[in-house]
């Protein structure tokens, strides 16, 4: 019996809206106001994998933060595996990161003096996991993304596409439910961002849930779904006819 699809994301008319000005500005109500995002509304299927496309400004990383619970909607409902996130505080947020999240950064964002194997053990630090499961799960994070002889080594020591490898791994470790992945080939050459991308659709694959953000229509061609923005609505929401992609091992 085929096992019955179920929402993770589940947004309901968000909206953002920042005041650009300073104080006396914004008191004075005389403060620009931008509306990041407009009147969004959206499902994502657990196990999809979803491009968001979009020019400087166009409101997808101010999606892409809503998503990740790194910032609130000005107005509308966002439910993360059921959750309802709007209404939480910053250390219902942290926790939500934790247990439900692996982000994947354009830059990596790797301790630089710090080895493979003890960036990937730092989500576990957080939430409190003991030094010896730490370390096993750490260690199993770095075999699945191919760097399993690489664990001692320092960021340094690594290529671009092995630094991204040690974020992966690092992103997967609280086996969470959702990888979000802004940008994760920006900083990469052609052949490995390919590499890249096989990973991530690897993953995808094994039941993970991926959202990336990309300006490249090449890395967005990997995904199932393409979400492009603009001006803060979303203009087209496609499935892609030949999508490297499945559900399925």
């Amino acid at each position: 019996m085929t096992k019955p699809i179920s929402v993770l994301i589940q947004a309901r008319h968000i909206s953002k809206h920042y005041a650009m000005g300073n104080a006396a500005q914004q008191r004075a109500g005389t403060a620009q106001t931008v509306h990041a995002l407009q009147d969004v509304s959206l499902d994502i299927a657990e196990g999809d994998f979803v491009a968001i496309m979009g020019a400087s400004g166009s409101g997808k990383s101010t999606l892409m933060n809503i998503l990740g619970c790194l910032d609130l909607p000005s107005t509308g409902t966002y439910h993360l595996a059921g959750e309802a996130v709007q209404a939480m505080g910053q250390d219902q947020l942290a926790s939500i990161r934790n247990r439900r999240i692996g982000f994947v950064f354009q830059q990596f964002n790797l301790l630089a003096r710090t080895s493979a194997l003890e960036n990937v053990e730092l989500p576990m630090v957080y939430s409190g996991t003991k030094p010896a499961l730490r370390r096993a799960r750490a260690q199993a994070a770095l075999q699945r993304v191919g760097l399993g002889e690489r664990m001692g080594h320092t960021p340094a020591e690594l290529s671009g596409g092995q630094q991204q490898r040690v974020a992966i791994a690092r992103a997967l470790v609280n086996e969470p439910q959702l990888i979000l992945a802004d940008e994760p080939t920006g900083a990469l050459d052609s052949q490995t961002s390919e590499d890249i991308m096989q990973l991530l659709t690897a993953l995808n694959r094994q039941g993970m849930t991926v959202v990336l953000v990309t300006h490249e229509a090449d890395i967005a061609a990997w995904a199932r779904r393409r979400l492009v923005f603009k001006d803060g609505h979303i203009i087209q929401d496609s499935v892609q006819d030949g999508a490297q992609t499945g559900t399925s091992a």
